[in-house]
């Protein structure tokens, strides 16, 4: 059963069904049971609205055209008091552009892969504590990024960052989260090596051979790597990490500290802060958007303040 009706106050759920390799289409029942015992006693109805790989959706046995994004804005056009991205960081990146210039409040249930954006927010990758929050949780408004042409809401960036996460999405069927990331840092260890790149960030250009360049709204990526770990959603700013020219062997000595916040102090790791970022090559480096290859540099990444506003359980620390 894809929808609960009544009358009162409505939750369109988004969900991805590819998100986490299709282990999301497995939790479908567990989902459903924790919106019948914790959304419905207290007023809520929902309707879940499934993408799918072609673009198109499916809606209570309905085929609508559309990815996640059109489908939050037309569940927000129709009344939609919560609309909830249920995948990893690329489908709350989708619905986050639907909402953008709406009343709708964006709710994150963990379905999918690396999951940060809900860590970020205090959901964590609980599933029973995500639909507790889209009940009990208070929006907050945060800002988004915007590239080429579409927002993203936790990190985007070039280089390394951007090949692993391409081979995560099509590769390491057996492996998810932060596995799945690791296995294709180890991969893309042995054939990456850095660019020359231009990067400006408010007018102020640095030139320098990087490994990556991560544009941070949010603190983290690849299933809890802190790259940006003083980032906050809410401040009207991005947090641009750079990691410059090292060893394929320096890189995996230091990668680790990654999770811990320590990498920061390598000398080949900058951070600068800016609202406004130009990153050009003479190499045609994939770019990334939430987990997602959104195409190549030359891109430019632009802070929008209070965007939208994101349902965080109550006791959420940002």
């Amino acid at each position: 059963m894809l929808s609960q009706k009544g009358s009162m106050r409505k939750i369109v759920i988004i969900a991805n069904p590819a998100s986490s390799r299709g282990a999301n289409a497995k939790r479908r029942s567990e989902l459903i049971s924790e919106l019948d015992r914790i959304a419905i006693p207290v007023g809520f109805e929902y309707d879940i609205v499934e993408t799918t790989a072609r673009g198109e959706a499916v809606r209570s046995g309905e085929s609508l055209p559309g990815s996640g994004s059109s489908l939050a804005r037309r569940a927000a056009q129709e009344g939609a008091e919560i609309v909830a991205a249920a995948g990893g960081d690329g489908t709350v990146g989708e619905v986050a552009n639907g909402l953008v210039g709406t009343e709708s409040i964006l709710g994150v249930i963990p379905m999918g892969t690396g999951n940060d954006f809900s860590r970020t927010i205090g959901v964590g990758t609980d599933l029973r504590k995500a639909v507790s929050t889209l009940v009990t949780g208070e929006p907050k408004r945060i800002d988004l990024g915007k590239t080429c042409g579409g927002y993203f809401i936790n990190i985007a960036g070039c280089g390394f960052d951007a090949v692993v996460a391409d081979r995560v999405n099509h590769g390491f069927r057996y492996l998810h989260g932060t596995m799945a990331y690791l296995a294709s840092v180890v991969q893309t260890l042995m054939s990456y090596r850095p660019a020359d790149v231009e990067i400006e960030i408010d007018g102020l250009i640095v030139r320098e051979k990087i490994m990556l360049c991560a544009v941070a709204n949010a603190r983290s990526y690849g299933g809890g790597m802190l790259v940006a770990p003083n980032a906050v959603l809410s401040d009207g700013m991005f947090d641009v990490v750079v990691v410059g020219d090292v060893s394929a062997l320096e890189f995996l000595k230091t990668f680790p500290k990654v999770f811990n916040r320590t990498h920061l102090s390598h000398p080949k790791v900058s951070v600068r802060r800016g609202r406004q970022v130009l990153i050009r090559s003479s190499k045609n480096l994939p770019v990334l958007a939430d987990g997602e290859d959104i195409g190549n540099v030359p891109a430019s990444f632009d802070i929008c303040p209070d965007a939208i506003r994101v349902l965080v359980p109550r006791t959420s620390p940002d």
